[in-house]
């Protein structure tokens, strides 16, 4: 039996698996090496406790994330009161238990390597 690294495998966001449309925002996934990945496109005014609670039950309580920041800017508000301003190239690792929203007027792209594909 083949493990997750002994064979290569590349797919593109450019033609992803799936597609989820929200208010101000979607997400693509693909599906590499049997592990899910997820492109996020957040608008300007996009805030997660009230663009996307009603329809994917995103609470306070949300799924781990370890992401890529492609562009944009993304204010985090951990559930403990620290919150982490996250820029264009920056990576974050983001325990359960947050809200996010976009700050200023350009659109936020991250790549989600773990929480997406909930």
């Amino acid at each position: 039996m083949m493990s997750f690294m002994e064979k290569a495998a590349m797919k593109s966001f450019d033609n992803p698996d799936e597609i989820r449309t929200f208010p101000k925002g979607k997400l693509e996934l693909i599906t590499v090496g049997g592990r899910k990945i997820g492109r996020a496109t957040f608008e300007p005014g996009w805030d997660s406790s009230t663009c996307v609670t009603s329809i994917m039950r995103f609470m306070r309580n949300d799924p781990p994330s370890f992401q890529y920041h492609m562009s944009g800017t993304l204010m985090v508000s951990m559930d403990d009161g620290t919150e982490v301003e996250c820029r264009a190239g920056d990576v974050s690792l983001l325990p359960a238990g947050y809200d996010i929203k976009v700050v200023g007027d350009e659109p936020v792209v991250v790549v989600d390597f773990q929480g997406f594909e909930q």
